[in-house]
């Protein structure tokens, strides 16, 4: 129970501060607004370190990736699957905000109409490029700074020796930025309870009807996702004798997920349970580390469901091929990079306020939203790997893989293969 304290006591604090404020809003109703220039404070710090964090969290990953490795067809088959199952996630959360659509107050105007102004080729020059370099820097356009944060990693990466110093310099950003934000969220509670008694002393306890409506649809999907979709991955890898080894050896890295608040904290017990799953080593060794930072079921289903949020807040359905296809886009990327980076999923609520134009007061209920769903996201996360890594030894080894183990509880040396 102490260690479990320990590893939510951020979240804990932060949520102790979001309660205090919103209690001292549902008091002094809009007398609060004296206290507001502190959520400003915290909010603009936050927006002023996230540009330099996503830069060198980004290029300094891509830079150091080692080129001796020729893991060749691991790989592809392990990137199709960790995209796969975040496009089958986030679409079928989707459909479920479709199926039930969430309640949210509206907090200001919406700020779309120049995005659906321009015809469809200038959209997506704007959502992907910028004419000017300090364009960039701004926060509004976050898809454009990942996109030339991953090239200049790419091209730290070809420079080879020559290189050298630059990606040493990255390295060192990176770590410097992953500091600067953490200093920055221990005023979390302080900036988050400030500004949420602003907004419950302005808008009334009806805001949290948009948490209330958030969390139980995220609580009910993501519960039968973890169950039904987790066993039809399983079924798909190795039929039903498939499900039964994945949810006998699934059981202690859930406990580990959930009691370490941390999909890195959950790969020791993925390997362990990989192994007993029957996972050859080369597959396992490969795709659950990998999957701790780049496969994020959970956060592929938060990620829509705070789509879900703003959209709700200014009155604009969750439809059309272009909106879906943007947000299942959206979730790729936000899956994918806020693994690497602490607190990472801010990054993803700021792109989505990017990508779709909305107004940056949207931004501190979906923080909200994110911190709520922590735990169950981390278990959605973590667990996920082990299956996707079924999967992959269904590719990589054919449908009778499972059958061709003599003993999965045997030596690691059994459950070895040369490298395909």
């Amino acid at each position: 129970m102490r260690t479990i304290l320990k590893n939510y006591s951020s979240l804990l604090l932060l949520l102790g501060g979001i309660i205090a404020g919103s209690i001292l809003g549902l008091i002094f109703g809009k007398q609060v607004e004296v206290i507001k220039p502190i959520g400003d404070i915290f909010l603009n710090l936050l927006f002023t370190a996230v540009i330099p964090l996503v830069f060198f969290a980004i290029a300094s990953a891509i830079a150091n990736v080692d080129p001796s490795q020729k893991l060749g067809k691991v790989i592809s088959v392990m990137g199709l699957v960790f995209v796969g199952t975040v496009l089958v996630s986030a679409f079928l959360t989707i459909v479920a905000i479709w199926f039930f659509p969430l309640q949210a107050v509206t907090t200001g105007p919406t700020a779309m109409e120049e995005m659906h102004t321009a015809g469809p080729g200038e959209q997506l020059t704007r959502l992907l490029t910028v004419g000017e370099f300090y364009e960039l820097l701004s926060r509004k356009n976050m898809l454009p700074f990942i996109i030339f944060s991953a090239l200049v990693g790419f091209a730290a990466l070809k420079a080879g020796e020559s290189g050298k110093a630059f990606r040493r310099f990255l390295d060192s950003g990176n770590e410097v930025m992953k500091q600067l934000l953490n200093i920055i969220m221990v005023l979390g509670p302080i900036g988050l309870g400030a500004y949420f008694a602003y907004q419950v002393g302005t808008l009334g306890p009806e805001l949290f009807g948009t948490y209330a409506s958030s969390m139980a649809l995220y609580y009910g999907f993501g519960l039968f996702y973890f169950i039904v979709m987790f066993s039809v991955y399983a079924f798909l890898a190795g039929g039903m004798a498939g499900v039964k080894i994945y949810w006998k050896n699934n059981l202690v890295p859930t406990f580990t997920a959930l009691g370490s608040c941390s999909s890195i904290a959950t790969i020791p017990a993925n390997l362990t349970a990989a192994q007993r799953m029957g996972i050859p080593e080369h597959i396992g060794n490969v795709v659950v580390p990998l999957g701790g930072t780049l496969h994020k079921d959970g956060s592929s289903i938060s990620s829509i469901v705070k789509i879900g949020v703003v959209f709700a807040m200014f009155h604009r359905p969750l439809t059309g091929v272009d909106t879906v296809l943007l947000a299942l886009g959206v979730t790729v990327i936000v899956s994918i990079v806020e693994g690497g980076i602490p607190n990472g999923g801010y990054i993803g609520e700021l792109l989505v306020m990017s990508v779709y134009g909305f107004p940056i007061e949207a931004l501190p209920a979906v923080m909200v939203i994110g911190t709520l769903v922590d735990p169950l996201a981390t278990i959605l996360n973590a667990t996920g790997d082990t299956v996707a890594a079924m999967m992959v030894t269904r590719v990589m080894k054919g449908r009778r893989w499972l059958k061709d183990r003599e003993d999965l509880q045997g030596p690691a040396a059994r459950l070895s293969d040369p490298v395909v």
